[in-house]
């Protein structure tokens, strides 16, 4: 198990670093570069000519004037040896400054979807699947299939529309106007797990609907297994026999592919961010790439990649613990 977990974790190391080139190539694929973009925003429309020389002084100023890879060995230097990600142009401070706050009510969001996906799913799919071909598992079904096929987005849409027409409510943003710039305290975070709840539902209406239907597919397949026959045979009791045969085995499946959950809430983020208002990374994100902010949207696409990446390592090692199997494979 110890040798198991050391090459997941050697993999994830590589990963990252894979990942933080790959990152640091998307950052630069937009035409020019924060020094063009400045000097364009602060000259454009005063009749003033912008010489070649201009722009140079102003990458000198803003460190861009290094070769790419110069660039992409101190950013990551200053990550792994200072914690530090970097300058953000836009506001001249550090981007570890910039993304504080955000990146707490980034990870209280997806801890909230992540909650709700795994509350919701798992025992939904196992009671479709112990009621088969009832109007319940038919009606979870549909359900089921509308999470798949309607966006996030759209039903954050529909949802805004109900709510204010409706019941005269406000759903964008993260808090109540009076905590917005107050310091924290048990008032505010009471506020704030109240208005996580519409956009989490929005974050997880499509992972949850994709693992109610992985857990009750494979929970449908465990129940005509002749072990769970053979345990009933000996007279235990239903819900000890479907917990302990076909319940955990249906939970594999989901147990292996958090990581993928993760990358699918993240994916839909930034568009349901924009969409409710709500003040995290997922709105700073597409300001920051629009505005070529690099070091400022190159760190928000590693650390949700990070978290990505050591939630497919807990899965593993999670699923490694759940099934004994897993872990004859991986020696």
């Amino acid at each position: 198990m110890i040798g198991f977990i050391v090459r997941r974790f050697a993999g994830m190391l590589v990963t990252m670093v894979c990942v933080s080139i790959l990152v640091f190539f998307i950052m630069r694929l937009p035409p020019g570069d924060y020094a063009e973009r400045h000097a364009f925003r602060k000259f454009a429309g005063s009749g003033t000519i912008i010489t070649e020389s201009d722009i140079q002084a102003l990458k000198v100023r803003f460190g861009l004037n290094k070769p790419g890879w110069r660039l992409y060995l101190d950013w990551v230097w200053g990550i792994v040896t200072r914690f530090d990600f970097g300058r953000a142009f836009t506001t001249e401070t550090s981007v570890n400054h910039v993304i504080g706050q955000r990146w707490i009510l980034t990870l209280a969001l997806l801890v909230a979807a992540i909650i709700l996906t795994y509350g919701t799913a798992i025992p939904i799919g196992i009671y479709a699947a112990m009621h088969r071909h009832s109007l319940t598992d038919y009606t979870l079904t549909v359900v089921s299939y509308l999470g798949l096929a309607i966006p996030g987005f759209l039903l954050a849409l529909v949802l805004l529309y109900f709510i204010s027409t409706y019941f005269g409510g406000t759903v964008g943003g993260l808090f109540s106007p009076q905590y917005i710039d107050a310091p924290w305290s048990m008032a505010k975070v009471l506020d704030l797990l109240s208005h996580l709840v519409i956009p989490a539902i929005m974050l997880a209406w499509s992972a949850t609907a994709l693992q109610l239907q992985t857990v009750r597919a494979t929970m449908s397949d465990e129940i005509n297994k002749l072990s769970v026959t053979a345990a009933r045979a000996r007279g235990n009791p239903e819900w000890k026999v479907m917990v302990k045969y076909p319940a955990r085995l249906a939970i594999n499946p989901v147990a292996g592919s958090i990581g993928f959950d993760v990358n699918r809430i993240f994916s839909d983020l930034p568009i349901v961010a924009l969409v409710l208002g709500l003040s995290d990374l997922g709105e700073l994100l597409i300001k920051s790439y629009i505005d070529l902010d690099m070091y400022v949207a190159g760190t928000i696409l590693l650390l949700l990649t990070f978290v990505v990446v050591v939630m497919n390592f807990f899965s593993d090692i999670l699923l490694a613990f759940l099934d004994p199997r897993i872990k004859l494979l991986g020696n």
